[in-house]
């Protein structure tokens, strides 16, 4: 087994190929957290919550519980698997302004972990090697 990589704590450049992941609402109002900066650095597109957008992704985790954002997760790991071009490092999704804890959400990732083109969270890995 290959040692994990980890998306790194603070990310202020991508590469080319690079994808910012973040949590967003599915209205698209990029107004706080890593969804504000992914609307003033990666592209982030005021209005547009769910998707590719520039050089990001929004993933909406303010819309309920887990189970509501399961299926955008899903989404995003069905495009993940469609793009290996493009290497997508993903943030603390819901995490932060949403207020979920990282047992809540990193386990929606445990299909993304065997992708080499994913990069998850220190602590969504911790999570997940329990899992």
């Amino acid at each position: 087994m290959n040692t994990p990589r980890y998306t790194p704590e603070q990310i202020t450049s991508l590469k080319d190929n690079e994808i910012f992941v973040f949590g967003s609402n599915l209205r698209g109002e990029h107004n706080g957290g890593a969804a504000y900066f992914a609307k003033l650095r990666f592209g982030a597109r005021q209005g547009q919550g769910v998707g590719l957008q520039g050089s990001s992704y929004a993933i909406p985790t303010m819309h309920g519980g887990p189970a509501d954002i399961a299926p955008y997760v899903d989404e995003f790991i069905t495009f993940a698997k469609e793009n290996p071009h493009l290497h997508f490092l993903v943030t603390r999704v819901g995490c932060g302004i949403a207020g979920f804890k990282d047992a809540d959400i990193a386990p929606l990732f445990a299909a993304a972990l065997p992708l080499d083109n994913v990069t998850l969270p220190r602590e969504f890995h911790a999570v997940l090697s329990g899992c």
